[in-house]
């Protein structure tokens, strides 16, 4: 595989970071610009980050001294010493499509971490291991944009990832109804608890447009391609409840399905211990070698035991039993800030590469 240059839009943010660390020593991907908000422009990273570094790992040495762009003004400096970017902004919605499409109409791919197009009928929202398919859409989503190269690829809501993939391998057995109480470390705000002690020993029961999100974006990943673009697929029917709480990264849901199908517990940890997707067939270099692992003991998965399985992009399945309402429940977890957000985006990316939509 080919060395792509890639530039970070959004260096400094919590998710920024994250992406910094996982390409310092990448073998497909060399990053080569930073980019930022204005008011961090022209700083060196490190200048800019200044006490804001939440990584556990120091500021990666070929990066520390990089000076950092305007993510707005600076788009054709960076669009032009790069292959493609991934992009995690704070901004304003709008503000997020509107820069993302500048970016595209540049000629310069976009692997988004952002939610401003996932609801995009042409633009794919790709976990590789499950739907890597819609990555079909791209072309659809180039003519419209009159583009040669860019398109805009956006990977899903980092909440919705710890249950999802533990749902995929069931699909075909009818999966009707699913209830997913979700418990989200404060990484996934964007925080540390040195920067949010008020979550210190307590739980907010209410996290802005999550639910909805975790409700609607697992109908586009289970979705179809249709003409030019995308539709949502109509089961399973899905309600969450999503609360934030003293956990610094992982998030965990508790998991509750209904099945047309009947199914043995044994039948259903085979499916979830021997599944492989396209991230495994192709042998990414972010991809973990089993996806989903299972745990027998009734105390697991547990965050600290379980968060960084497999470089942390694993997924982890504990307490699998029937339910006196729906047919059975169970609990997952995952890392939201590897495979729920940065790590999830380099993967897309990784997929993209091999498919050959970046080249």
């Amino acid at each position: 595989m080919k060395t792509y240059k890639v530039g970070i839009i959004g260096a400094t943010g919590m998710v920024g970071q994250r992406f910094a660390t996982l390409l310092e020593n990448h073998p497909w991907f060399e990053v080569k610009v930073l980019a930022a908000s204005a008011r961090s422009a022209g700083k060196t990273y490190r200048e800019a980050l200044g006490k804001r570094w939440a990584m556990s790992t120091p500021i990666p040495s070929k990066m520390a001294d990089m000076v950092i762009y305007d993510a707005v003004a600076d788009v054709e400096k960076i669009v032009s010493q790069v292959d493609f970017v991934f992009c995690a902004v704070d901004m304003k919605k709008d503000e997020i499509k509107k820069l993302e499409e500048t970016y595209a109409k540049a000629e310069c791919p976009v692997i988004s971490n952002n939610s401003a197009h996932r609801s995009t009928p042409d633009v794919p929202m790709i976990i590789p291991e499950i739907n890597a398919a819609h990555a079909q859409i791209i072309p659809a989503q180039r003519k419209r944009l009159g583009t040669k190269r860019g398109f805009i690829a956006v990977k899903s809501n980092c909440s919705l990832q710890s249950y999802v993939p533990a749902i995929h391998p069931l699909m075909d057995l009818g999966v009707t109804k699913v209830l997913a109480c979700t418990y989200q470390a404060i990484s996934g705000a964007g925080k540390t608890f040195e920067t949010w002690p008020e979550m210190v020993d307590n739980l907010i029961p209410y996290i802005g447009g999550e639910e909805e999100k975790s409700e609607q974006e697992p109908m586009k990943i289970w979705g179809h391609i249709e003409g030019n673009e995308i539709v949502n697929a109509a089961t399973p029917s899905i309600t969450s409840q999503c609360l934030r709480v003293p956990v610094s990264d992982g998030h965990t849901a508790a998991v509750f399905v209904s099945l047309e199908q009947k199914v043995s517990e044994e039948e259903i940890i085979k499916r979830w211990e021997s599944y492989q997707g396209r991230a495994q067939e192709l042998n990414l270099p972010s991809a973990p070698k089993q996806f989903l692992h299972y745990f027998v003991e009734n105390d697991r998965p547990q965050i600290k035991s379980e968060r960084n399985l497999e470089g942390g992009m694993a997924i982890s399945i504990g307490r699998l039993r029937p339910d006196t309402q729906y047919d059975y429940k169970f609990v997952c977890m995952s890392h939201n800030t590897l495979r729920g957000a940065a790590g999830g985006a380099v993967l897309m990316a990784e997929l993209l590469c091999a498919e050959g939509y970046l080249d």
